[in-house]
């Protein structure tokens, strides 16, 4: 049975995909530095040991559901890299408020390179007690999010 959520359309789209699930926060620099540094798949493949939900496994076409991010300041400049690099998630749902670097890292790849990261925030803890990996999401243009 699916459930919907409600969340702010920070990056709007009307896309469907695969999660990619994460209880804790979303390390950007230390998620895509490997990655991007040295990449030969053509995928980006989580290279955080401290996040063992996500570690070693593809988030490139993924739609990753995550709490918030932590790290670097340098994160908003490497989700715009691997948007660059046609690493990204397909979209990236928070259950907290989105922060201002990966914002900044979204926005700068919508702006810049007209690559959008589909992303919606604000989608509530019992979003990420809902989603599991492998499942399929529906997301809409005005924030609502299909967990099927």
């Amino acid at each position: 049975m699916s459930k919907t959520f409600q969340g702010r359309a920070v990056l709007p789209g009307h896309i469907e995909g695969e999660a990619l699930v994460t209880h804790s926060p979303f390390n950007i620099l230390a998620s895509f530095r490997s990655s991007l540094l040295f990449n030969v798949t053509g995928k980006a493949v989580c290279g955080d040991h401290d996040n063992p939900e996500l570690y070693q496994k593809v988030m490139t076409g993924k739609i990753l559901c995550l709490p918030g991010t932590i790290g670097s300041t340098a994160g908003g400049l490497l989700l715009e890299t691997a948007a660059n690099r046609r690493l990204m998630p397909k979209a990236m749902l928070f259950s907290e408020g989105i922060d201002s670097l990966a914002a900044s890292g979204i926005i700068l790849a919508e702006i810049w390179l007209e690559k959008r990261i589909v992303t919606v925030d604000q989608l509530g803890r019992e979003f990420l007690d809902r989603v599991e990996n492998g499942q399929d999401i529906e997301i809409q243009e005005d924030g609502t999010v299909i967990v099927g």
